[in-house]
């Protein structure tokens, strides 16, 4: 040893003025700028899991008290709805580790699967209300195929629309056509069921993504008035079922028609006015949790939030909503290429559109139509549908060019 007590060799000490690199963690590494989360969308994730616990605690409100009175397990649609947002949530994961334009090379596939599902549907499918929509599964479960039907219509959508462009960067008018004639199957399989509300919902999102895509206005204009003939032959040759067309015009006059489609109008919109600013409290509702409102946990969960949860919760509901829709829009501005866009776009078209009629249904200024609220009403399918579309935003998002 050297005079200084120091070892003369092995071991060199630090250089003047040096200090040794610190190691940053797993998870410094993977937030740090270029790691693999910040590819994610994590305000987006946090506001669905947030707006899909809300959904499930309003869904054991509104089954609670009736479940317990029947005697039976109180904790039953709690459960069942907690899977369903567990196994949805793999299921959001699992697509956005995809790369969406693999995806794209699946989307024939995937189409042909959702016309498969709907043609099982109508062969042997249960009929619940008037309506042949449910596919029963061993274990007392059940499958939706109109839910996964707008999944299929959207990539379908995208794929026709973004696979030639005129040199101005719109889809020609030949692939619009296309893209309407497969459309056309998987609207009037649902429209078969018959669900309805489903159907809207498909139109509006096909034609949503149709103007995105960067057609000239004259033709949205004439597809416009297409439809709207259309709406008036239906409505003249009577092709609606009679049941359908009270629940699209009671909402008009519901005062006409209280022992039928009106009470289920009058019932929502008094539940949700009792509430208040902040609501009688979760399972105190008197009108929900008293069986006076009709499918409470699914088409009128909304009602649930505004008698127990008052205009606040109503407030909170609507504010997650609208932030998912904004966050669907800006996954479609960050897109890459076409298809990501159109696919963006039409999640955003999807959720904004069904959200509003549901919510809309409840407070009298739209039509009862059978829809479930994106993400807070009960259903295995609808939560299904509701995550995979998550997953694709979040597909489009990560792929981006500035994350890769």
């Amino acid at each position: 040893m050297s005079s200084a007590g120091l070892p003369s060799r092995g071991w060199a000490g630090p250089r003047a003025g040096t200090f040794a690199p610190r190691r940053r963690s797993g998870l410094a590494r993977a937030f740090a700028k270029g790691g693999v989360a910040r590819s994610w969308d994590w305000p987006l994730i946090f506001v669905t899991c947030g707006l899909t616990v809300l959904g499930t605690v309003l869904v054991w409100a509104a089954t609670e008290p009736s479940l317990r009175q029947q005697g039976l397990d109180p904790h039953t649609y709690l459960k069942k709805a907690a899977l369903w947002a567990f196994l949805g949530l793999i299921l959001m994961f699992v697509t956005a580790s995809l790369d969406y334009r693999r995806i794209r090379r699946w989307t024939p596939v995937l189409y042909g699967l959702s016309l498969v599902l709907l043609l099982a549907v109508l062969a042997v499918g249960q009929s619940v209300n008037g309506a042949k929509a449910w596919i029963a599964l061993p274990g007392g479960f059940q499958v939706e195929p109109s839910e996964f039907a707008k999944l299929g219509l959207i990539l379908s959508a995208a794929w026709l629309l973004s696979r030639r462009k005129l040199p101005s960067g719109r889809p020609t008018i030949r692939d619009v056509l296309l893209t309407f004639l497969a459309a056309a199957p998987l609207i009037a399989l649902v429209e078969k069921e018959p669900a309805l509300g489903v159907t809207f919902v498909l139109v509006f999102t096909l034609a949503g993504m149709i103007v995105v895509s960067g057609i000239r206005i004259y033709w949205v204009l004439g597809g416009l008035a297409g439809v709207s003939g259309t709406i008036y032959v239906i409505a003249k040759v009577h092709l609606l079922k009679g049941y359908q067309l009270t629940r699209l015009t009671a909402f008009l006059h519901p005062a006409q028609n209280l022992a039928g489609a009106g009470y289920n109008g009058i019932q929502a919109k008094i539940a949700v006015g009792s509430g208040g600013l902040f609501g009688e409290g979760l399972f105190h509702g008197t009108f929900t949790g008293g069986n006076f409102v009709p499918s409470v946990q699914t088409d009128f969960i909304f009602t649930v939030a505004g008698e127990e949860l008052g205009f606040v919760g109503c407030a909170v509901i609507v504010a997650l909503l609208g932030f998912i829709v904004f966050r669907a829009v800006r996954a479609a501005q960050l897109a890459d290429d076409m298809y990501g866009l159109l696919v963006a776009s039409g999640v955003a078209v999807w959720f904004a559109f069904q959200s509003f009629v549901n919510i809309g249904m409840t407070i009298g200024i739209m039509p009862i139509t059978g829809l479930p609220l994106p993400f807070v009403s009960y259903g295995g399918s609808a939560i299904f549908a509701d995550m995979i579309a998550i997953g694709l935003l979040q597909s489009v998002r990560r792929h981006h060019a500035l994350f890769t």
